[in-house]
């Protein structure tokens, strides 16, 4: 399975480009935060990831430098040959979907001066747990077990 997701910030304005067929593709890089920060090394690591068709139209049109999104994809490798014959080898992530994060208020970058109206989709509250019933034994025949 080739999935990646990740959560971090456009380090630049994105620019919209086609390609000859028409088809609308972005590249831009995400810096994306380490967990944990060893000695001497960076915070953060800066993976360049491509979004491609309605994608990449709606990304270009709602995000700036700085916003925070998570990102979904999988990592696509090549390689090619440089002006000096070297071989160069790249990894990208190729973006199938992607999730605006923060908000409009919190001065992060998040869509611009604001004066964008798009609505993200609203999802109902889930229900609150029962905490009346005990679950803490469960009723498990070994027949039932998949191994």
């Amino acid at each position: 399975m080739n999935h990646v997701s990740l959560i971090g910030r456009l380090t630049k304005d994105l620019e919209l480009r086609k390609v000859p067929s028409g088809t609308s593709v972005v590249t831009f890089t995400l810096a994306v935060n380490r967990r944990f920060k060893a000695e001497g090394q960076p915070d953060a690591d800066f993976i360049r990831c491509t979004a491609w068709g309605k994608t990449a139209d709606v990304m270009c049109q709602y995000l700036n430098k700085g916003s925070q999104i998570g990102v979904e994809g999988r990592i696509q490798t090549g390689q090619y040959q440089d002006k000096n014959g070297s071989m160069v080898y790249t990894t990208d992530i190729v973006v199938e979907n992607f999730d605006f994060l923060g908000s409009r208020n919190n001065n992060d970058g998040m869509m611009g001066s604001g004066s964008n109206n798009y609505n993200s989709p609203s999802y109902p509250e889930p229900e609150p747990m029962d905490d009346s019933q005990d679950n803490s034994t469960l009723d498990i025949a070994s027949d039932d077990l998949p191994f």
